[in-house]
């Protein structure tokens, strides 16, 4: 492949992984929309068993022997916990607010993680840092139009558990192989939580579609094509690019839910992507599982 193509293929395949991650924004949403299409319970464990299936299939057809992961039940409670907290966020949240909350409190969770482990920013990452924490403060400060307070920490939680997730699958040698694991781990449990729930259930075809769609489209083939153009990504740039998911939430939720977008989330936006951003380039980020 010459390099212009593999340039090129990169970029397409960049492309479409971003929009499958804002994708999982905006099927969420349009699903808890209409609160009789699904209930949240359901859309998390449709969306895990299908992307499980998915994910297994594709293992099954991928050429070469898969490598051996170990069983990490850990990682499988967390990415439950994101699903199941996603879910529920968005019954109350916008897909341009979830998704930023989301994806801020994701990177969050890594860069203190960083910290704690010793890492130390310059003084630009450190401006950072403060800039975006700031911009989330103030995306949930209290105002005629702040967030649902519940929505917000259901949805940060949702982003620590994947911020969590991501950590644990750091070196992984087959990361295909580890989240097909972790996807089938984690069936069990959503099932266990529907049951659990089962007096809140009820799903017509359109909230079922949409939650398949979800989980076998968006997330199964969504992690299959963000995995294969992680080949030609350098860590900085995989990690930078996931800057685009919340605006291209964004944008879909105008276009797809007739969303507006208000004053204090572009604020927001842009001081907590472009923190991240400075932290990013002042620091060798290692690539991230996407959203």
């Amino acid at each position: 492949m010459t390099a212009p193509t593999a340039l090129i293929r990169t970029a397409a395949l960049t492309a479409l992984s971003m929009v499958a991650f804002a994708a999982n924004s905006l099927l969420c949403r349009l699903a808890l929309h209409t609160p009789s299409a699904i209930d949240p319970t359901s859309f998390a464990s449709l969306r895990i068993a299908s992307g499980a299936i998915v994910l297994a299939l594709i293992l099954r057809l991928k050429s070469g022997p898969a490598a051996r992961t170990r069983p990490d039940w850990f990682a499988a409670v967390a990415l439950f916990a994101y699903a199941a907290l996603f879910s529920f966020a968005y019954q109350l949240l916008s897909a341009a607010t979830g998704a930023l909350v989301l994806f801020g409190a994701v990177q969050l969770t890594m860069l203190g993680a960083g910290l704690r482990a010793g890492e130390r920013f310059v003084p630009l990452g450190w401006f950072g840092f403060a800039l975006a924490v700031g911009g989330l403060v103030y995306l949930v400060s209290p105002g005629l139009t702040a967030p649902p307070a519940a929505g917000t920490v259901l949805m940060i939680g949702a982003g620590i558990a994947w911020g969590v997730y991501s950590l644990r699958g750091r070196g992984t040698n087959d990361p295909l192989a580890a989240t097909a694991g972790n996807f089938l781990r984690a069936t069990p449990l959503a099932l266990l939580a529907s049951v659990l729930l089962i007096g809140q259930f009820h799903a017509d075809m359109r909230g079922v579609a949409l939650a398949l769609a979800s989980g076998a489209i968006t997330s199964g083939m969504g992690y299959v094509i963000w995995y294969a153009a992680l080949r030609g990504l350098s860590a900085l740039r995989a990690a930078t690019v996931q800057l685009s998911v919340p605006p291209i939430a964004a944008l879909g939720g105008v276009v797809l839910l007739s969303e507006s977008i208000t004053l204090r989330l572009v604020v927001a936006s842009i001081a907590t992507l472009g923190g991240i951003a400075l932290v990013l380039a002042s620091r060798g980020a290692k690539p991230q599982r996407g959203v």
